[in-house]
């Protein structure tokens, strides 16, 4: 089954590469940019194009890895006289009807993770969500999630929607708040290194407790002396506002449940 990978960015580069290691058929990478195209296309070892006029049309799978408000403008072009192909995209919140208008097959794989180009991650154990519009096109999705995945889960759009928003909010606004503990530790010249133990123990306990559970710190005491100490430390008005909200979230979280 021979497949074109549609993006050379971070998650791009990492499915498309584990999906080559896998065994699958990639016979063609493309991406606006030149540069990124060609890296991408000689790490995988295939050809590649930045005009989506000339992306093939004879492959059996399209999987698009582009930015989430791209993705229908592409497809209006990639689907174009490839009606009887599968169009696959890699995002979270985009809506498997984004194809509908220009696809009879089409469906989403969803890898769960944060990824970064240069960052070799294993997809072995990687939630991949997947649905699809019919049947033959799912076992299609299911088999490629498969072959890099150990947990392959299906989720339609309305739930995987859901699922983003959890993902951003334990991730993406939690790195978020280790670069504003960097800040705080830049004027100091501390090593951000030596919070690595501290973020890691952090992370091992929702494996064993709850994340309310796990849950520790001046916040949940409320311990308005340190809490007003801390405010004043911090560097602007925008850090504080951060602040006294998430203090007040923990607080509210961590009163009894009745």
């Amino acid at each position: 089954m021979s497949i074109v990978i549609i993006g050379s960015g971070n998650l791009a580069t990492q499915l498309s590469l584990s999906l080559r290691d896998a065994g699958n058929d990639i016979v063609q990478v493309y991406s606006r940019t030149e540069t990124h195209a060609q890296e991408l296309a000689d790490k995988i070892g295939c050809d590649f194009t930045v005009r989506l006029e000339d992306v093939r049309r004879d492959a059996d799978v399209y999987i698009l890895s582009i930015k989430d408000d791209a993705i229908s403008e592409v497809a209006a072009t990639l689907c174009s006289s490839r009606r009887d192909a599968l169009f696959v995209h890699t995002a979270g919140s985009v809506p498997m009807s984004v194809f509908s208008p220009f696809a009879s097959h089409y469906g989403v794989l969803y890898p769960m993770q944060t990824f970064s180009k240069n960052r070799h991650v294993d997809f072995r154990p990687i939630p991949c969500f997947i649905e699809a519009t019919d049947a033959q096109s799912l076992d299609i999705i299911r088999s490629l999630a498969e072959s890099v995945s150990e947990n392959v889960v299906e989720a339609d759009s309305n739930r995987r929607k859901k699922l983003h928003l959890a993902a951003v909010l334990a991730c993406n606004l939690t790195n978020h708040c280790y670069r504003l503990a960097e800040r705080v530790l830049e004027e100091e010249a501390v090593d951000f290194r030596l919070f690595l133990p501290l973020i890691e123990e952090t992370a091992r306990k929702v494996s064993f407790l709850t994340p309310r559970e796990a849950q520790t710190g001046p916040m949940v005491r409320y311990d308005t002396g340190i809490m007003e100490m801390q405010l004043r430390m911090l560097p602007d008005e925008r850090t504080r506002q951060i602040y006294r909200l998430m203090a007040e979230s923990i607080h509210e979280d961590y009163q009894p449940i009745k």
